[in-house]
């Protein structure tokens, strides 16, 4: 089993120097740092440090994802931010739990004793009112459906469809963002019966860089997706790639 680490930067040079020497080259076998046009010496940085450097040729975050997709060696994708919102040393404890035979595996920032101390009012209500949400409508048992932090089968982006423009274009256009995916990959991985695991992950807070939430366009956005994917995809059963 080949893990690949995903790290999603964008002008978080405090961050990486911070956080990736934290990273025991050990735990993975692969780091692709996926940045989305730093301006403040993070792509810099990252290559002298010897990382494999993609820069996304489109704006937001799900295209960090696709640009990457044809450059994954792993069996399994950890997504990571290093920021600071992703505590390194939860890595070992999400691969443990994810060899005991999941397809997705969340660090929830919500389950058990674990804490957010990055939420403020809005954030901390929207991530509830989104997880009950899927929960509700979808038949789920999530802590944290936001949440970046987490470890999954590489072949769950092409069983759940998470590489096709059209599970995002729709919410997108009439929102006018561009959004990410893991919110759709909790949404399909419980429609499909697949199984999820979840362990408690505190998430500290960020170190440096400014927050990239566009809060309502998002909300909106995420809010409409839940609902549309009640009626617009059924599983079809896993990709033979």
């Amino acid at each position: 089993m080949k893990i690949t680490l995903v790290v999603l930067s964008l002008n978080e040079i405090n961050g990486m120097k911070a956080i990736m020497p934290q990273i025991d080259p050990a735990w993975c076998d692969q780091i692709i740092i996926a940045d989305g046009g730093s301006t403040d010496g993070t792509i810099e940085w990252a290559r002298d440090q010897g990382y494999e450097v993609v820069i996304q040729s489109k704006t937001g975050i799900r295209f960090a994802y696709f640009d990457i997709l044809d450059r994954i060696e792993g069996d399994a994708v950890i997504s990571f931010s290093p920021d600071g919102n992703s505590p390194p040393e939860a890595i070992p404890r999400l691969i443990e739990k994810f060899n005991e035979g999941y397809d997705l595996v969340i660090g929830s920032r919500y389950l058990d004793d674990a804490v957010s101390e990055d939420d403020g009012f809005v954030t901390a209500f929207g991530n509830w009112l989104f997880t009950r949400t899927v929960n509700l409508l979808h038949r789920a048992q999530y802590t944290d459906v936001m949440v970046i932090y987490r470890i999954f089968r590489t072949g769950l982006i092409y069983d759940l469809d998470l590489h096709k423009d059209q599970s995002y274009v729709l919410s997108e256009r009439i929102f006018g963002t561009v959004i990410s995916w893991e919110p759709l990959m909790a949404v399909r991985a419980a429609k499909a019966g697949m199984k999820v695991g979840e362990i408690p992950v505190d998430e500290p807070p960020r170190i440096g860089g400014e927050r990239k939430l566009q809060i309502f366009r998002w909300g909106g956005a995420y809010y409409f997706q839940f609902w549309w994917e009640l009626f617009s995809w059924k599983y079809k059963g896993p990709k033979n790639l």
